[in-house]
């Protein structure tokens, strides 16, 4: 399953993914979350098959935290 320490090169090897009900339907800007890891897996909605990254699960909650907050500014993109 895991390719490297961080990273699953095919993630459709892996259960349980969800997007946020926040994701605002088919935009296809999304990131999907798998539960029931030991790592958070993260994957590009749009690459089903794709690689996922693996966050450890309080640095992925620090994160979620962090966007709750507002920290990070709106992109221009």
């Amino acid at each position: 399953m895991v390719s490297s320490e961080y990273t699953v090169y095919d993630s459709s090897t892996l259960t349980g993914w969800y997007k946020s009900s926040y994701s605002g339907g088919n935009q296809g800007n999304c990131l999907e979350v798998a539960r029931g890891h030991a790592h958070v897996p993260v994957r590009d909605s749009k690459r089903p098959t794709g690689p996922a990254l693996l966050f450890p699960a309080a640095s992925w909650a620090d994160f979620v935290s962090a966007v709750r907050r507002g920290e990070f500014g709106a992109s221009s993109a």
